[in-house]
C-alpha cells in the first residue's frame, strides 16, 4: 500500500457477516421494495396527474397555467418523470421507512438501526472511490502523487477495519467514516460525482427515455369526442403504437421503415389532413387502390357490401355544456380479420346523404371512417364534402387499449384496460344486448375480405 499505487485490496473492505435472508425476510424485501418503490410512486405519480389535469375543460390562467395544459396532452412523459421523481424522494428515506430493516442487507446483524444509512454511505464510499481511482488513474497519479495516495488508503484501510471488526464499535466507525469521506473529498471531489448530479442525472435520464419511447415506440392521446363510439368513449385516454407502421422521423415526415399500408380495419391515429396540428382517431376501412362508397352510413369496398349484422337498439347522453340524447342501433361489422361494434344515430341520419362516394384511394394514403357512423367527421366529408384520405406521412400509429377513462361523472374504471381493437365489448349500459351480440359472432361470415378492384 505504501507504493502508491492504484491497485485496491478489496478484499479488506468486504464484510464477514453477510448471510441469506430467511423465506420470511426474502418475503418483507420483495414487499418493501415493491410497496416503497413501485407502488407508491406510482399511485403518487397518478394522484399528481389527475390532480393536474382537472375534468373541467375551463382553460387555467395565472404564471402556472400551462402545467395542466402540458399534463393533460403529454400524461405519460409526466407521469415517467414525476415517478422518478417520487421514487428519488422516498430513496433518501429508504432506511427509515417500514420493513427497511429486512431489506438492506447491510452486512452486520448487531448494526444498530440509527447506524444503517452510515454503515451503506461508508460500503458506497469505498466502492464508489475504487471506481474513481480506476477510471482516473493516470490523472489521479500525476497530480496526488505517491504519498497523498497512501495517505487516502490508509484512510480507507482503516474504514474497511471498523466496518469488519467482530464487536463494532459505533464510535471508532463514526470517526472513522467521517475522516474517510472528508479526505476522500479533499483528494478527490473534482473527480467524483455530487449526490445532487446523480438525482440530478437519474431524472433527466428517465425524462430523455420517457420522451424517446414517446417518439419512437407508444404515446398516450385523449379521446375528445365521440366519433368512435361506441368502440371509445368521450375522456378515454388510450396508448398508440407507434412502431405498428415503422417508427417516425422527429421533425420529419419519414419513418426508419415502413410497415405501409395499415390493414382494413384497423383504428389509427393521425394528424387530421385539413389541419395537422389536430390528432383524429378513426378506423380504416379502404387501403390504396380501393374504391370506397357509403350507402346510409354502411361502407361499400370495391361493390362490396360490408357485412353487418343488426345488435339492437341503444342510447348514450352526450354532455358537452349541455345534455344530448343519442338514440340508435348497434351492429357489429366484419372488415378482414377484425370485427367491432358500430352505431347509427337516428336523428343525425337526416344529415348524411343517402349515397356517399364514390371514392377512390389513391397510392400512399388510406380512407378511414368513425365508429359513430352518423357522428362522425371523416374521409366521406373532408375537403368541402369532396371527400379525402389520410396520407402515410400523418398516421400517428395504431391504437392500442385504454389506460384511464375520465369523463364529468370521474374516473371510470369499467374502462381500464379495455383494447380498442380485438372482438367487439359492449359498453355497460348496452349488457342486455350481450345475447344479440352473441348471436352475431357466431353467424360471422365466411368472406369479410373485399374483392379486388376488377382492371380493364
Amino acid at each position: 500500500m505504501g507504493d502508491g499505487t492504484l491497485q485496491m485490496k478489496e478484499s479488506s473492505y468486504k464484510s464477514g457477516f453477510e448471510a441469506p435472508f430467511s423465506v420470511r425476510s426474502r418475503l418483507a424485501r420483495g414487499l418493501y421494495w415493491l410497496l416503497w418503490f413501485a407502488l407508491a410512486p406510482l399511485v403518487l405519480a397518478a394522484l399528481a396527474i389527475w390532480l393536474l389535469s382537472p375534468v373541467s375543460s375551463a382553460e387555467t390562467v395565472g404564471p402556472f397555467g400551462w402545467i395542466p395544459s402540458v399534463v393533460r396532452s403529454q400524461p405519460v412523459p409526466v407521469g415517467i418523470a414525476l415517478f422518478t421523481l417520487f421514487d428519488v424522494f422516498l430513496w433518501s428515506f429508504r432506511h427509515r421507512l417500514p420493513l427497511a430493516n429486512h431489506a438492506h442487507a447491510l452486512g452486520r446483524p448487531d448494526l444498530p438501526s440509527t447506524l444503517r444509512s452510515a454503515y451503506e454511505r461508508a460500503r458506497s464510499l469505498i466502492y464508489e472511490t475504487e471506481a474513481t481511482l480506476s477510471k482516473h488513474r493516470k490523472a489521479i497519479e500525476k497530480e496526488l502523487g505517491p504519498q497523498t495516495i497512501a495517505g487516502l488508503r490508509a484512510s480507507l484501510d482503516a474504514l474497511g477495519v471498523s466496518m469488519n471488526r467482530t464487536s463494532f464499535d459505533a464510535s471508532e466507525f463514526s470517526e472513522t467514516l467521517e475522516r474517510a469521506e472528508r479526505e476522500v473529498e479533499v483528494r478527490l471531489g473534482r473527480w467524483r460525482k455530487s449526490e445532487a448530479r446523480e438525482y440530478v442525472e437519474a431524472i433527466v435520464m428517465a425524462v430523455a427515455v420517457a420522451f424517446a419511447l414517446r417518439t419512437f415506440v407508444i404515446e398516450a392521446f385523449k379521446i375528445p369526442s365521440g366519433s368512435m363510439i361506441p368502440s371509445l368513449m368521450v375522456g378515454d385516454h388510450i396508448f398508440v403504437n407507434k412502431f405498428s407502421y415503422g417508427p417516425g422521423i422527429p421533425y420529419t415526415a419519414s419513418r426508419l421503415w415502413t410497415n405501409m399500408p395499415p390493414r382494413r380495419g384497423d383504428v389509427i391515429v393521425f394528424a387530421f389532413p385539413e389541419h395537422p396540428e389536430q390528432d383524429f382517431i378513426k378506423r380504416v376501412v379502404a387501403i390504396p387502390g380501393d374504391v370506397l362508397e357509403a350507402k346510409k352510413g354502411h361502407p361499400v369496398i370495391n361493390g362490396w357490401t360490408l357485412p353487418s349484422c343488426l345488435v339492437g337498439p341503444w342510447n348514450y347522453v352526450e354532455s358537452d355544456g349541455m345534455a344530448i340524447a343519442h338514440d340508435g342501433d348497434l351492429y357489429v361489422e366484419f372488415l378482414g380479420a377484425e370485427s367491432f361494434l358500430t352505431f347509427y344515430d337516428r336523428a343525425t341520419a337526416v344529415n348524411i346523404p343517402e349515397y356517399q362516394g364514390p371514392f377512390v384511394a389513391k397510392p400512399g394514403e388510406v380512407w378511414v371512417m368513425g365508429d359513430n357512423r352518423n357522428n362522425s367527421h371523416d374521409s366521406r366529408m373532408w375537403f368541402a364534402g369532396q371527400g379525402g384520405g389520410v396520407p402515410f406521412a400523418n398516421i400517428r400509429g395504431r391504437a392500442l387499449f385504454v389506460w384511464l377513462s375520465v369523463s364529468d361523472a370521474g374516473i371510470d374504471l369499467s374502462r381500464e384496460g379495455v383494447p380498442v381493437m380485438g372482438p367487439p365489448r359492449l359498453p355497460p349500459t348496452a349488457i342486455k344486448l350481450a345475447p344479440a351480440l352473441a348471436a352475431c359472432m357466431k353467424q360471422r361470415p365466411a368472406v369479410t375480405t373485399p374483392p379486388d378492384v376488377p382492371t380493364r
